[in-house]
């Protein structure tokens, strides 16, 4: 399929500039002003909407195999084209777990059939991510994202010292959930202000950023390219600075929930509830002061779909997790970019550029390269229904909030993958 876009603003480097966009065969093949139609191409009028490569999210979940009650491939890959992303990389919490190169093919087979993005799985650290005995991360390397265990930490420091060498001799990035089961005590929500005034077990900080501690070190020592997941303390940035500027290889990424919303700000209902919890206004403070001095690289969804009933049981039974990726980037443009606390510059080395650079997924918005961009209109504001969501998920704390930036496409490989209804 033919097409040409018209009229958009292409976001390059630190400004937005005019240009028309001839896709032909998957890929761009001219950017410039006012080219003629190819023959047999369909015109797209953007009317001046922003046009961006298409967003990199390195931390979702899919559900499937496994929790198809939750979300499908299907889905959740069109929940990220809503949202204007174009690689999505999927934890590996499902069943069976994928730990040998078997079970991550039974994933990669669903991902082949039903992925309308760009799906890049990762493949877990250890045996049914129960932190006994190392999963084959050999097998897996030339399939895999990266390893991660996430949705749990790895208790044994020995076990990731055996996971990071074995990581460094295959290249690939580990991707850490950091939490010391040992510091939980039954907590499910920040052990902080809201926490005390309300009659709730508290999750303390130090069981994030104790084990980011213990890491950081046997990153040091096996030279592991070492990436934690989504981040939400004060202490977690401060090591995760400290490390960079000793030459750990390190990266790090943060949600829109954590960066948008703290403690004083919850309410007694299931979709304020994800792991790590949302904490305080110090906290966030210091999440803010990370992205902009680079300390964080990445902003990353953690879109952690569950049912309506697993959601429905209030915050000490609900289970743990929320939707994002249809919001992540209104979100986060209404509430930092709006408002100048973040460039739009920055703002895209977060969603694309860095985890391009790390991961190696992503594309750039360039002649020649495969067609993987979104157009947005940041003019427009909507307010947040769940119900109009493509994902199965509908717990988010941004639900009811008004936020402007509506996807009106997204193109993969040169296929409308996601339009806007006029």
């Amino acid at each position: 399929m033919k097409y040409l876009l018209k009229n958009g603003l292409l976001f390059t480097k630190d400004e937005f500039r005019p240009a028309d966009i001839s896709v032909e065969g998957g890929r761009i093949v001219s950017i410039a002003r006012g080219p003629e139609a190819v023959s047999g191409s369909v015109i797209i009028d953007l009317h001046h909407a922003a046009v961006f490569p298409g967003f990199v999210d390195v931390h979702v979940h899919l559900r499937e195999p496994g929790f198809s009650y939750k979300e499908t491939i299907r889905t959740g890959t069109l929940s990220a084209a809503r949202g204007g992303y174009t690689h999505v990389c999927p934890m590996p919490n499902l069943d069976p777990v994928p730990d040998s190169l078997a079970a991550l093919n039974v994933q990669r087979e669903i991902i082949g059939r039903d992925g309308v993005v760009h799906v890049h799985p990762y493949g877990a650290i250890t045996r049914g991510e129960k932190g006994e005995a190392l999963a084959d991360l050999e097998a897996m390397a030339p399939y895999a994202a990266g390893f991660s265990d996430d949705g749990r930490g790895v208790q044994s420091g020995e076990m990731m010292r055996a996971a990071m060498l074995e990581a460094k001799r295959l290249g690939k990035i580990i991707a850490a959930h950091c939490e010391d089961n040992s510091l939980l005590r039954g907590g499910y929500i920040h052990d902080g202000e809201y926490a005390r005034a309300h009659g709730h077990r508290g999750i303390c900080s130090e069981s994030e950023w104790g084990q980011i501690a213990r890491d950081l070190a046997l990153a040091a020592e096996t030279g592991c390219r070492y990436h934690v997941c989504h981040i939400s303390t004060r202490e977690s940035v401060d090591l995760i600075r400290e490390a960079k500027a000793r030459g750990v290889d390190v990266t790090s990424e943060t949600g829109p929930h954590y960066l948008v919303f703290c403690d004083r700000d919850l309410q007694e209902d299931g979709r304020f509830k994800m792991n790590p919890p949302i904490r305080s206004g110090d906290d966030r403070a210091a999440l803010l002061a990370g992205l902009l001095d680079g300390t964080i690289d990445m902003i990353a969804t953690d879109h952690a779909p569950h049912s309506a009933e697993e959601k429905s049981r209030g915050l000490e039974k609900s289970a743990m997790g929320v939707v994002g990726l249809e919001t992540a980037f209104a979100a986060v443009y209404t509430h930092l970019v709006k408002p100048g606390i973040l460039l739009m510059g920055r703002l895209m080395e977060l969603l694309h550029d860095n985890a391009t650079k790390r991961f190696g997924f992503g594309t750039p918005l360039e002649e020649g390269q495969p067609a993987d961009l979104t157009v947005f209109d940041l003019d427009r504001s909507y307010i947040v229904d769940p119900e109009k969501f493509q994902t199965m998920g509908r717990a988010t704390p941004f639900a009811g909030m008004e936020l402007y930036g509506v996807c009106r496409l997204t193109m993969v490989d040169g296929r409308i993958v996601w339009q806007e209804e006029e």
